[in-house]
């Protein structure tokens, strides 16, 4: 059999549910035009050391599609641009790799590289292509906020397990006249929040482009009261801040990156409502729960779209570009037009606007 293109395929930052359904679309349709298909396992560390390098054939990619996480493996902190390397004083020294990444990529004969990931993920692609590598990104993320896309992959399945979790809250709430604070992910973008709050009946939502004022959540628990509801369900997402306050954090992120760990403002939110109502009052943050197990049916769909569509432009000679939803097609968006350009929450949503009128508390 004669084989025409040689495809590289990576995953980046964070898993996501349809990830190995991304993978197993690419795998499929190149299979359908002769192409050869590798894995780079774990983010770029395959490109650094060519053993982590796998080839991916129908047979082994067939039916993935329904497993959550990815047979590639991920990381969050291996950027070749900034790769944290032991110094010859035994020291973490940062340095950039970048070129032995483009020097393999270039001696194992790949044609182009379709990289999987979120906002970092992208950048680090759109890099390397600026360094002369062909590549294809493919839009992830639970917290759904990349430009260009309608949605992202990853998403709806993040909604669906933080609507069940708020579905089960609300009848312990009830029996103990409890107050719960649930924290979802969502670190510059509250689309977690809002569509698993809206869609569990939550009584207020915290998101991260509203700022919120702790008394107003208090009076609008304390006035459901007079109304013969005892209980509340509180949703926030894990970037919302107080007015006149930042974001809460749990530490310094890992070597090399600039950002931090988020976390605890369910506990912030919890504590405060409990001082302010006298209201027996407890918080749960999701984590990672939201990430893990098999996609939803319409991750799954949009998942083999996209990694369909990956390999229709990989073969139009199309480089540099994000794969994006743009209903009803997949259409090819330049990665320089959205990386670093973070999609959040419309407040004159219909969404916003829906929540409002449901009488849902939003902090304002």
């Amino acid at each position: 059999m004669t084989f025409g293109k040689k495809i590289a395929i990576n995953t980046g930052g964070g898993d996501a549910p349809g990830l190995n359904a991304v993978i197993e679309a690419v795998v499929m349709s190149a299979s359908k035009r002769n192409w050869e298909v590798y894995g780079i396992k774990n983010g770029y560390a395959g490109l650094l050391n060519i053993n982590e390098i796998m080839r991916l054939t129908p047979e082994t990619v067939r039916g993935i599609s329904n497993m959550g996480g990815t047979i590639l493996g991920t990381t969050n902190k291996g950027n070749p641009f900034e790769m944290p390397v032991p110094g010859a004083t035994g020291e973490i020294e940062i340095r950039d790799v970048s070129d032995k990444v483009v020097e393999n990529f270039q001696r194992l004969g790949f044609d182009c590289l379709i990289a999987v990931g979120g906002d970092g993920s992208l950048k680090i692609a759109h890099d390397f292509y600026k360094k002369g590598v062909p590549v294809i990104g493919v839009p992830k993320t639970i917290d759904n906020d990349l430009g260009g896309t309608v949605i992202t992959f990853g998403f709806d399945t993040a909604v669906s397990i933080a609507t069940e979790a708020i579905d089960r809250l609300h009848s312990t709430a009830r029996s103990h006249d409890r107050v719960m604070v649930v924290e979802v992910m969502g670190r510059h973008a509250g689309w977690i929040a809002l569509n698993s709050g809206l869609s569990g009946g939550a009584d207020a939502i915290l998101l991260p482009e509203i700022p919120f004022d702790i008394d107003k959540v208090s009076r609008h628990i304390m006035d459901n009261e007079l109304h013969g509801r005892h209980y509340a369900i509180v949703v926030a997402g894990e970037g919302a801040a107080p007015i006149g306050g930042s974001e809460l954090s749990k530490g310094a992120g890992e070597i090399g990156r600039q950002d931090v760990v988020l976390g605890g403002v369910g506990e912030y939110v919890a504590r405060a409502i409990a001082k302010k109502t006298g209201k027996d009052t407890r918080s749960i943050v999701l984590g990672h729960l939201q990430r893990g197990g098999s996609p939803t049916t319409f991750d799954r769909l949009v998942s083999l779209r996209f990694g369909a569509a990956a390999v229709r432009m990989v073969e139009a000679g199309q480089s540099g570009i994000m794969v994006a939803l743009v209903p009803p097609e997949m259409k090819g968006v330049p990665l320089a037009d959205v990386i670093g350009k973070i999609r959040k929450v419309s407040l004159d949503s219909d969404s916003v606007q829906t929540a409002r009128e449901m009488g849902i508390c939003l902090g304002d």
